[in-house]
């Protein structure tokens, strides 16, 4: 019995216990391999003496003011780690409890913005389809993950969304990929366009797509072509990087391996690595500047933004990735996981797409590899892969919905950025047994 509403009802979860680097232990002792540390948060793994230390520390200091009243050396810190990182023109800092805050500041900063600069006329937004930006209405509305908006349809502000970046089902026979991504690109201006310009406040993307397709990474010169299209018609680019930032696939920043800089970017998971709750919003100096030139106040304010525990252990994250070189990690042991993957399920009957970068991959399943037919929706096969999983002491990430919102299913792997060749070997084996596994349970094979 429990009386906490778990995400699943009537599902009884292992109790975890404690944490041991890339594993987590629960209280019979079982040890789990975390190959996706959580949603891809826990990318230093777990018990990392530096980080709880830090979080001592802090808490010996004082645990919590409210920023409306100071500041602390370690938000400050903090900050300025994070925006000498940052891609160029940003600026500032502004923090929040997680992912979905984020994104929901992101939005109402947007918003605020072009109220300051004199155009309050701005107030549309445009996403993709197949995308997910958080859980509250705002972010919700933003997304375009179908299953997780169905219930709340009715309340969500009215946003467009077009087609993802997503060449394995979207790119035609005889299309290379830059042509495909100029050409889902330009879907933006055409709806900027029927929107009306004038209208139109900000774009939202994900710069490599997570939870909604698993693990896809745009192609060549899309982001590119976005950018301009933005500048064109003065949008606001808004790069969602809570799940693919912070380092996971091998620069500090997904957005730099595609030559363009944001507005506004969000980033959450990996910044605090689950050590403590806490999420980003790296903002634009142009929106700086319009807000201190104007209101010169930031309309939206959180009762823990810049909790200084939470600031503490991203902190002591941050510094750790940075002092510890594992980014170098991250591209290395990422080129190992995407070897032995395409070794392992390259040529299996049932994989239809392998994709990913750094140390954030997702391996989709098809019923038919030749006509990229996803399997029923009603078989629940991700679900059934976590479950093998699970069983054989692994920890991965599934995903459904990524075709259309209701039907694909996709296993993804993010390990933490402290993973080794040999416990990479032993992921991609684990992964293999548990889809196989799942696979017979709905196939009879």
């Amino acid at each position: 019995m429990t009386h906490i509403l778990q995400r699943q009802t009537g599902v009884v979860a292992p109790v975890a216990a404690g944490g041991d680097g890339i594993y987590v232990i629960d209280k019979e002792g079982k040890r789990y391999v975390d190959a996706t540390g959580g949603p891809s948060v826990a990318c230093l793994g777990h018990g990392d003496p530096e980080v709880r230390q830090a979080v001592i520390d802090q808490m010996e200091k004082i645990s919590y003011v409210s920023n409306q009243f100071f500041t602390t050396e370690v938000a400050e810190d903090l900050a300025d780690i994070l925006i000498a990182g940052a891609p160029p023109g940003i600026a500032s800092v502004t923090y929040t409890c997680g992912g979905s805050e984020a994104v929901e500041s992101a939005i109402k900063m947007a918003r605020q913005y072009f109220v300051e600069i004199g155009q309050p006329e701005r107030y549309r937004f445009i996403a993709r389809r197949q995308s997910y930006h958080g859980t509250t209405l705002g972010t919700l509305a933003v997304g375009g993950h179908v299953a997780r908006r169905a219930a709340y349809e009715p309340m969500l502000m009215e946003t467009s969304h077009i087609a993802p970046c997503y060449a394995y089902r979207g790119m035609a026979p005889g299309e290379s990929e830059e042509d495909y991504g100029l050409r889902v690109a330009d879907e933006l201006e055409a709806e900027i366009l029927r929107l009306g310009p004038e209208t139109v406040a900000a774009f939202f993307a994900e710069t490599v797509v997570g939870a909604a397709l698993g693990a896809v990474p745009p192609v060549p010169g899309y982001f590119k072509r976005v950018r301009q299209i933005c500048d064109r018609h003065g949008v606001l680019l808004v790069l969602d990087e809570i799940m693919s930032g912070m380092g996971r696939t091998g620069t500090l920043h997904a957005c730099e391996q595609e030559g363009v800089s944001p507005d506004l970017m969000t980033v959450a998971k990996g910044l605090g690595a689950g050590y403590q709750p806490i999420g980003a919003v790296l903002v634009g100096a142009r929106i700086v500047d319009a807000i201190a030139a104007g209101s010169g106040t930031l309309m939206h304010g959180l009762t823990y933004m810049a909790h200084p525990v939470g600031c503490a252990a991203a902190l002591a994250v941050q510094r750790a990735i940075r002092d510890r070189d594992l980014l170098a990690n991250v591209r290395r042991q990422g080129a190992v996981l995407s070897d032995a993957l395409q070794d392992r399920f390259g040529n299996h009957h049932h994989v239809g797409d392998i994709r990913g970068r750094g140390l954030f991959w997702g391996v989709e399943l098809v019923a038919d590899r030749d006509t990229k037919e996803p399997f029923d929706a009603d078989l629940k096969l991700n679900a059934r892969v976590k479950a093998e999983g699970m069983a054989r002491g692994l920890i991965c990430y599934p995903i459904g919905g990524n075709v259309d919102g209701i039907s694909g299913d996709v296993v993804m792997i993010s390990p933490p950025f402290i993973v080794g060749e040999t416990q990479v070997g032993e992921i991609v084996e684990l992964v293999s047994e548990a889809v196989d596994a799942a696979l017979a349970t709905v196939t009879g094979q």
